[in-house]
């Protein structure tokens, strides 16, 4: 892939602009060069270079709206896109909904390209599989593993005056270690935007030695218990919750923070007090786009939970019109506030309880309250006076994101958690649970 300057990128926005006939035109450009290896068995499977780059354009005519994608672009090509969304807009109903382009806005650029990460080459993704296979061999164990790079930008504009144009790098790594009679299983995950903050040994030596340590599980009777939940335990039971801060299905009655008659719960506190949540954009563990790619309104920090206190909520432009509210832009990442102990010192400091390594096949049970139901795997440990005892069969649990919040003991140092299965970028404490509902008992490892 030619990847895309601003200069560049610029030229191509204004001339899809200067060809567009409606009321107004919005242009967007994504390219990316993506790095995989994965392995199994001990043995790399695949490994694979995959480059793209496409241009949409989106016109409207009053409230009727067309969209076109192409990935050519010469000036013919460009004009066909352009025409065609066209066609598409005159044919498109009236959307009763519908918010014209935004005015021009000031995007301050986030750090979210790092050269370092962007040099990756197949060597280093090799590198990467090498030394978890080596050492799962040296412990006989069994691998599976994929490790993903990739460097991409994006260019927005439209018929307002908007630009913006965003370099970014990021890797994640994920590696499951089992013992050869599957009895054991061990599992980590990695995300960075900058390769310097990775370490493959370091990751791959977690799960193996959970791996090891998860043979010979015992059962434990279902109940509520106190437990130490690894960030990657939560990662997806809270990004539930932080995708829930919609101010319009609050109103409406729809979610865990509405009220009766109509109104919402901003301002009420739901949480312990030791929960503070924000997202912001120019963080420096997890950087994400200074615009929301959808509504093209600029990203700013915000404060979702405060002292335990919902902070904010998320207005869409056509719910704010109607509220008479600001719109907000949405959230790229997520980050908890935390304390200064590691996961170990958690461990040190419980006098009973079990660890949970991860959490998985999370479902909704109930939107209004945000009940989830999902299973524990590839380690879950029984602790009894500060130490790790012995493995335990995994659980089903039913159990609230709202109500993990309001059981807090403790809180660990933060971690960058990331990848497919949640829905931002997040940092995450360790957390220390009390009264965790554990529903039943799962021979899966």
């Amino acid at each position: 892939m030619k990847t895309l300057n601003q200069e560049q990128a610029k030229k191509i926005t204004d001339r899809v602009l200067s060809l567009s006939k409606a009321d107004e035109c919005t242009v967007q450009i994504g390219g990316s060069r993506v790095g995989n290896v994965r392995f199994a068995r001990n043995s790399v499977s695949t490994a694979g270079l995959t480059e793209d780059m496409q241009l949409v354009v989106r016109v409207a005519f009053g409230k009727r709206s067309g969209t076109a994608v192409v990935n050519e672009f010469d000036d013919k090509s460009l004009e066909r896109a352009v025409r065609r969304a066209e066609e598409l807009a005159k044919l498109a109903p009236e959307n009763p909904e519908f918010m014209p382009a935004v005015t021009k806005q000031e995007y301050r650029g986030t750090s979210t390209f790092v050269p370092k990460t962007a040099a990756i080459d197949p060597d280093f993704r090799a590198d990467v599989a090498a030394t978890a296979i080596e050492l799962a061999r040296k412990n006989k164990l069994v691998t599976a593993g994929f490790f993903t790079d990739s460097t991409s930008f994006t260019t927005i504009a439209n018929s307002n005056g908007v630009f913006g144009h965003q370099d970014f790098t990021n890797l994640s790594y994920s590696l499951t270690a089992r013992t050869e009679d599957g009895r054991g299983s061990g599992w980590v995950t990695r995300s960075a935007v900058d390769a310097a903050r990775f370490d493959a040994r370091e990751a791959s030596e977690i799960a193996i030695e959970k791996a090891l340590r998860s043979v010979e599980a015992r059962a434990l009777e279902p109940g509520r218990y106190t437990v130490i939940l690894e960030p990657a335990a939560t990662s997806e039971i809270l990004g539930n919750m932080f995708s829930a801060f919609d101010a319009r299905s609050a109103d409406e009655g729809r979610s865990f923070l509405s009220k009766a008659g109509g109104k919402n719960r901003l301002g009420d506190k739901l949480f312990d007090s030791q929960v503070n949540v924000w997202a912001d954009p120019w963080d420096k563990d997890v950087p994400v786009a200074p615009w929301d790619e959808e509504s093209l309104l600029a990203r700013e920090r915000t404060q979702l939970i405060k002292d335990g206190r919902i902070a904010s909520l998320d207005y869409s432009r056509y719910w704010a019109q109607k509220m008479g509210k600001r719109a907000t832009a949405g959230h790229g990442n997520m980050i908890m506030a935390g304390g200064t102990k590691s996961l170990e010192e958690l461990i040190e400091g419980t006098k009973k309880g079990i660890v949970v390594t991860r959490t998985w096949y999370i479902r909704m049970v109930d939107p209004q309250s945000l009940l989830l139901t999902g299973l524990t795997r590839d380690g879950t440990f029984y602790v009894e006076n500060g130490k790790i005892k012995y493995p335990l069969k995994n659980f089903r649990f039913n159990e609230s994101p709202v109500t993990i919040l309001n059981n807090i003991d403790e809180l660990g140092k933060p971690q960058i958690i990331g990848g497919d299965e949640v829905p931002f970028q997040m940092v995450l404490p360790p957390m220390k649970v009390r009264d965790f509902n554990f529903t039943s008992l799962s021979d899966a490892v």
